[in-house]
């Protein structure tokens, strides 16, 4: 390789660590991973109420959790869409 080529491989390397990625993604995008959080949380709380729900069929509760966890996903979802929307449409700087 060329000395060129090697510098630009290792700053690839160099910026390019999980950790790194994770943290840009964040920044940009917010609620996708808040959405993830919450939809595990939801899976979370199903999972430990599956034994205390009463007369309830063990259906009726897995559907309800199912509902709860989509909804979640999805709520965050919308509202990253529209706090992206929100930034590039409405505080954009004019060019």
């Amino acid at each position: 390789m060329s000395p060129s080529q090697e510098s630009v491989f290792s700053e690839y390397k160099t910026e390019t660590s999980q950790t790194s990625k994770l943290i840009k993604k964040f920044k940009e995008t917010p609620f996708v991973p808040i959405g993830m959080g919450g939809f595990a949380a939801v899976v979370a709380y199903g999972l430990y109420k599956l034994k205390h729900r009463g007369d309830m069929k063990m259906s009726l509760h897995l559907i309800h959790m199912r509902v709860a966890a989509q909804g979640f996903a999805v709520g965050a979802l919308t509202c990253g869409v529209l706090y992206s929307m929100f930034r590039d449409y409405v505080v954009k700087p004019k060019e």
